[in-house]
């Protein structure tokens, strides 16, 4: 691990040494730099669970990707800096009810003088790290998460803007888990049509007053409360709106 190369791929300046404010920014720029991203699915080429491809794929090649490469490798450098991290595996929350199977997102959480849950592998969510021993809601720039117990498990959830209501997240153990326990699921995402990563491409990133998002068939910005969309009216342009919105040339 080049935690020098990688640091300067997400922007981060200043103190390392473990503390929650370092935890906070580290989390924020990674989430401002690297896309999340599932592109690779769709030009057949095999996305493996190692450090050395994330190294290759994320710094190297100044790419992004999805959860499991995105909080896999960023466990590795939080490791490296002397923080105490460990990898979760997550249930997705699904639009018709029930929880997707287990490993089928990864999540992080670090031990400092709290427990944080830190992710930065699940698209458009939380920003910063949350303690995970606070039962209220906690803001993040407009809006509420909390965690709850569930059948010994504990469960996130965001509060949606519209009607205030608690939309479930994902659910997890904090039982430690390797990289290679999801291997199996990350090999199922790629593969199975059943899989949502296969519908269609989708490249996303926070930005400094919203979020920039590209599919095969839109781009859409949010700045603050303003959400505009615009069509996406060919392959060479969703070509060129990748390079120049996201830095990322898959040429």
């Amino acid at each position: 691990m080049d935690t020098k190369a990688y640091l300067k791929r997400i922007g981060y300046r200043g103190r390392v040494r473990p503390s929650a404010d370092v935890l906070r920014r580290l989390h924020r720029t990674h989430l401002l730099s690297i896309p999340f991203e599932n592109l690779d699915i769709h030009l057949g080429r095999p996305i493996i669970l190692s450090e050395n491809a994330f190294y290759d794929k994320i710094i190297d090649n100044h790419r992004g990707g999805f959860c499991y490469e995105l909080n896999g490798f960023f466990a590795s450098l939080l490791d490296e800096l002397g923080f105490n991290v460990s990898m979760l595996s997550a249930r997705v929350a699904r639009k018709g009810g029930g929880m997707s199977p287990e490993f089928d997102h990864m999540t992080l959480l670090v031990q400092l003088k709290h427990p944080w849950l830190v992710d930065v592998g699940f698209g458009d969510s939380f920003t910063e790290p949350k303690r995970l021993d606070v039962s209220g809601p906690q803001a993040d720039h407009r809006r509420d998460y909390r965690f709850t117990p569930k059948d010994g498990r504990t469960l996130l959830s965001r509060r949606l803007q519209e009607s205030g209501a608690w939309e479930p997240q994902y659910i997890f153990s904090l039982r430690p888990r390797n990289l290679a326990d999801f291997v199996p699921r990350c090999h199922w995402q790629q593969t199975s049509p059943r899989s949502h990563f296969r519908k269609g491409r989708v490249c996303t990133r926070l930005t400094s007053n919203g979020r920039s998002t590209l599919t095969d068939t839109k781009f859409i910005v949010t700045q603050g409360v303003r959400k505009v969309e615009r069509p996406v009216k060919s392959p060479e342009e969703f070509a060129a709106m990748l390079r120049r919105h996201f830095g990322i040339d898959l040429n």
